[in-house]
C-alpha cells in the first residue's frame, strides 16, 4: 500500500503541474483532502479552475498523459457533473487520485469540504442531500422490489435491493444523529445501540429464507429510523408489514 510520504510526493507533483500550467487559474482540495481531515488512508482529491475559453478536454488529455507517464497512473473512469469533469486514477500502492476540472467562471464549492489553495472561487449553491421523506420513500421502493425479486426467484437481485434498502435506513439514522450520510461517512460514528439492529439486516447467504429474514429486519430498521418522516412512515407501515408477512 502507498505510504504517507509517497502520497505527499504525488500531491506536490500534481500541484506543481497546476502551478506551471497557465491554463489552470485556481485550485482547491475537496472531499476528505480538505480542511486537514486526511488520515493515513486518505486519497488525493483536487479540483482545478481552468481559464474560461480553454477546452477542458485539452487540459484533461495533457494531464492524463502526465499522470500516466510520470506517476504510473491508470485512468479508471470519468464523472461529468454540471460544468465539471472528474477523472479518477489509480497509482502504484493503490493510491487513488481524483482530479476535477471546471471553467473558472463556474469554479466554486458545492459542499463545505472545499479548501481553496490558490486563485479565486465563485459562490455556488450548496448541494442538498435527499430529505428524510425521500430517503424513506426510496427505502420503501427498494423493499417492494426486493420482495418481488424473491417471488421471481431472482435471489441475487433481491440481495441488491435489500442492501439498498438498508443503506437508506442507515442514512436516516445518520440524519437523526446529525452525521454525514454521503458515502456512509457517518455510519461508524453512530451509537452502538443504533448500529446493533442493522447487523441482523445483513444478508448472510443468497438463500430465499435468509433473504426474507434480512428483508423483514431491514424493514424494521427503516421504520424505526423514520422519525423525520413519521407521517409517511405511519401510512406505509401496514403495507410494509403485509409485504414481509
Amino acid at each position: 500500500m502507498f505510504s504517507v510520504e509517497e502520497r505527499d510526493r504525488v500531491r506536490r507533483h500534481v500541484l506543481d503541474l497546476a502551478a506551471s500550467d497557465a491554463r489552470v487559474v485556481a485550485a482547491a482540495a475537496v472531499g476528505g483532502s480538505a480542511g486537514g481531515e486526511r488520515d493515513r488512508w486518505s486519497d488525493i482529491d483536487l479540483t482545478f479552475g481552468v481559464a474560461d475559453g480553454v477546452a477542458l478536454d485539452g487540459v484533461l488529455g495533457d494531464w492524463t498523459r502526465e499522470v500516466e507517464s510520470e506517476l504510473d497512473g491508470i485512468h479508471l473512469f470519468d464523472l461529468p457533473r454540471q460544468a465539471s469533469i472528474y477523472r479518477v486514477f489509480l497509482l502504484p500502492g493503490c493510491l487513488q487520485v481524483d482530479l476535477s476540472f471546471t471553467p473558472a467562471s463556474e469554479f466554486g464549492a458545492y459542499t463545505p469540504r472545499f479548501e481553496l489553495l490558490f486563485g479565486e472561487a465563485v459562490a455556488k449553491p450548496q448541494l442538498s442531500e435527499p430529505s428524510a421523506h425521500e430517503r424513506l420513500g426510496l427505502g420503501v421502493h427498494h423493499a417492494v422490489r426486493a420482495r418481488f425479486c424473491l417471488e421471481r426467484g431472482r435471489l441475487w437481485q433481491a440481495e441488491y435491493w435489500i442492501t439498498s434498502m438498508r443503506d437508506e435506513a442507515l442514512a436516516l439514522a445518520c440524519r437523526r444523529h446529525g452525521l454525514e450520510t454521503l458515502y456512509g461517512r457517518g455510519r461508524d460514528r453512530l451509537p452502538p445501540d443504533v448500529l446493533a439492529p442493522f447487523e441482523d439486516a445483513l444478508v448472510r447467504s443468497v438463500d430465499a429464507a435468509e433473504l426474507q429474514r434480512a428483508l423483514t429486519v431491514g424493514v424494521d430498521c427503516l421504520l424505526r429510523e423514520a422519525d423525520e418522516a413519521r407521517s409517511l412512515a405511519n401510512r406505509v407501515e401496514p403495507r410494509l408489514r403485509e409485504l414481509v408477512a
